[in-house]
């Protein structure tokens, strides 16, 4: 555990400056970082699917490399990688889970993929230990209730 959140910590600066700018005033849903994906994706208005088609439509990309909802900023997000057909960029696009608007878009070239891969392994691995975490925190309860 105290490698992650070493690992966390080293991150943050480069996580800062991949997210690239804020998001919270301009979104139309919250949501809490701790939140597991399973609940962001029943806050969500605007489905999986759709948001998929909302990046390919704004990027005119070729696929999708990564990408799914979460929580940045403070606002309850799709984010996908979109690569570009002819070249070896990508675009991340932002998109707002409340209502299908797209929020932001970043080109992303290889060196910023390079400085992007160990941020995404460490958001990975505290996915991870987050839904993990939570499970057995909920496993730990519903016992404890039984009991009394």
């Amino acid at each position: 555990m105290k490698k992650i959140v070493f690992a966390a910590l080293l991150a943050a600066p480069l996580a800062a400056l991949a997210a690239g700018g804020d998001l919270a005033g301009t979104c139309s849903m919250k949501a809490d970082k701790t939140a597991k994906k399973a609940d962001l994706l029943r806050m969500a208005k605007i489905k999986e699917a759709k948001a998929k088609e909302i990046a390919m439509d704004e990027v005119k990309g070729t696929k999708i490399t990564k990408g799914g909802i979460e929580t940045e900023d403070g606002c309850l997000v799709y984010s996908y990688h979109v690569a570009h057909s002819g070249d070896q960029g990508q675009t991340e696009v932002f998109i707002d889970a409340g209502n299908g608007k797209v929020l932001k878009t970043e080109k992303e070239g290889s060196v910023r993929r390079a400085v992007e891969k160990p941020v995404d392994a460490v958001k990975k691995a505290a996915g991870q230990t987050k839904e993990a975490t939570t499970g057995k925190e909920s496993t730990n309860q519903a016992m404890g209730d039984k009991k009394k």
